[in-house]
């Protein structure tokens, strides 16, 4: 439906469409980029600790 509405349009609104699209995909790929960033701390908190060394010293991953 989007392609067959976008080839009806005339092309400066053509490229506002383009312009949009690619604003929402930095968009989404800045929130990706916060998130992974936040959660980095609270899950180091867990991650990081003695405990966790010791239960996965015995893992391979070959």
């Amino acid at each position: 439906m989007i392609i067959k509405e976008i080839e009806r349009l005339p092309e400066p609104l053509i490229d506002e469409i383009l312009d949009y699209i690619r604003f929402l995909k930095k968009k989404k790929a800045g929130h990706v980029r916060e998130t992974a960033l936040a959660s980095e701390y609270s899950l180091g908190r867990d991650w990081l600790r003695p405990e966790e060394d010791e239960a996965w010293r015995d893992l391979s991953f070959d």
